[in-house]
């Protein structure tokens, strides 16, 4: 792989002045022989198991930066889905295992480890049912620990007994951490067909189809591509902006692979895949929101904003798969509200509205992700907004996700601060015209037409 001079400069600028980082460097991990019956000795072997595998991690990551100047802002672990690996435990609580991931992540220090997940999307096994019963008490009692459930999928439909069974699990995570602004909910993601190659937390999990031991790299750089567009003349016509935002996708795309090929190359293992995720953050300038608004939306969530993200993640797709022959997991842009202070602003402003997210969420790469919503929200209000969600990502054959915290004892307009990536989440107004009897019908939303594809 060569790197010319010139990319080495335009490379030093989005650094220092534009934001890029390598958002994280996730290491995928099989734990499927650390499984027994007892719930304590499986516990006891995946945390032997991520200590020894993953104890160069973050001297590796941190060396790299160094070397090549490029902040890498996260260290990340995924394993096999925990309900997998727990299928053969008696216990019904399946905490202790979320506690030695929990021990383990801390002992190598890794920010986050991912998989205290389950795949549900057709049924819900016996012990599928035992981790999702776990998942409160399981992100109360750790702090780097990530949770995911994947209830629906575009060839199985959606599994709507799962919807209800989740709706209710956030509202008791929710309650479980109440006392720190239910930052548990930021760690529990929903998810309509779920990759199995995402290094971006919550919903990172080590996928059935993976090497043993793979390295996941997730780029981001929302703070690049907007100085781009700001530079760019306002009688610039969409096509111009198309291609400016794939060129640079393809230089942010190319530092990514540089890294995450010399990550593979130190710590052994396979190299993964290539997320090229425009992840925002708090820092000010660094947001998918301002980027819709440098193509000329007046504030997000306002007329155009959802033509303007379809074309945004069109472009980043685009212009990543032309630089690296290993681009997966979600890659496209994220709107993260808590995250992105262009996101906060147009809430605040009530130019962006529960329901226009939802609109946009059909052209981007997740879905409702970190939206604090009222601690007073019913549980049937809430399985309505993860069925339509699911909805959206079933019929178009996407990724899509729910990652809600209603925020107990607060109402809309209200800001819950947590801090560091997460950043601030306004609640937002949700509608309450839900009804009680949609969320309890069960079933199976049967597959779309397009699924029959072979």
């Amino acid at each position: 792989m060569q790197i010319t001079p010139e990319e080495v400069a335009e490379t030093l600028v989005m650094i220092t002045q534009q934001n890029l980082d390598i958002r994280t460097i996730t290491l995928g991990l099989s734990i499927r022989d650390c499984s027994d019956t007892d719930i304590n000795r499986t516990a006891d072997k995946i945390y032997q198991r991520l200590v020894r595998a993953a104890e160069q991690l973050v001297p590796t990551a941190d060396q790299l930066a160094r070397e090549y100047g490029i902040p890498i802002a996260n260290k990340r672990i995924s394993v096999t889905p925990i309900a997998e690996v727990c299928a053969a435990v008696e216990a019904t609580d399946l905490t202790p295992v979320a506690i030695a991931l929990d021990r383990a992540a801390s002992e190598v220090g890794v920010d986050f480890v991912g998989g205290f997940s389950a795949l549900v999307q057709k049924g819900i096994s016996v012990t599928d049912a035992k981790l999702i019963a776990s998942i409160p008490d399981a992100l109360a009692a750790t702090e780097r620990v990530c949770s995911s459930v994947n209830i629906a999928s575009t060839r199985a439909g959606i599994n709507m007994d799962a919807v209800l069974t989740m709706a209710e699990t956030i509202l008791a995570t929710a309650h479980a951490t109440a006392d720190q602004n239910s930052i548990g909910c930021a760690k529990l993601v929903v998810f309509a067909n779920a990759v199995e190659d995402n290094p971006f937390m919550a919903g990172a999990f080590h996928g059935s189809g993976e090497a043993e031991a793979v390295v996941n790299v997730g780029v981001s750089g929302p703070g690049v591509v907007r100085a781009v567009l700001a530079n760019m003349p306002e009688d610039a016509d969409i096509t111009a902006i198309a291609e400016a935002v794939k060129a640079t996708a393809f230089k942010i795309t190319r530092a990514g692979e540089l890294i995450a090929r010399e990550a593979s190359r130190r710590l052994g293992v396979e190299m993964g895949i290539l997320d090229l995720s425009l992840a925002p953050t708090p820092a000010e300038g660094d947001s998918v929101a301002m980027i819709l608004e440098a193509i000329g939306v007046g504030t997000t969530g306002g007329p155009g904003t959802t033509a303007a993200l379809a074309l945004l993640n069109d472009a980043v797709k685009k212009g990543g798969v032309m630089a690296s022959s290993a681009v997966g997991g979600l890659s496209g842009a994220f709107i993260p509200v808590s995250e992105d202070a262009g996101m906060i602003r147009a809430v605040q402003s009530g130019a962006l509205t529960l329901d226009k997210l939802e609109a946009m969420t059909s052209v981007c790469s997740v879905g409702i992700d970190m939206v604090a919503i009222p601690g007073d929200t019913t549980v049937e209000t809430i399985a309505g907004i993860i069925a339509d969600e699911m909805a959206i990502g079933v019929i178009n054959n996407k990724t899509t996700a729910v990652r809600l915290i209603p925020a107990y004892g607060r109402v809309a307009g209200e800001l819950l601060e947590f801090g560091g990536l997460l950043g601030s989440a306004p609640v937002m107004a949700v509608n309450q015209h839900a009804g009680t009897v949609f969320a309890r019908r069960g079933g199976r939303f049967p597959a779309p037409l397009s699924s029959l594809k072979n």
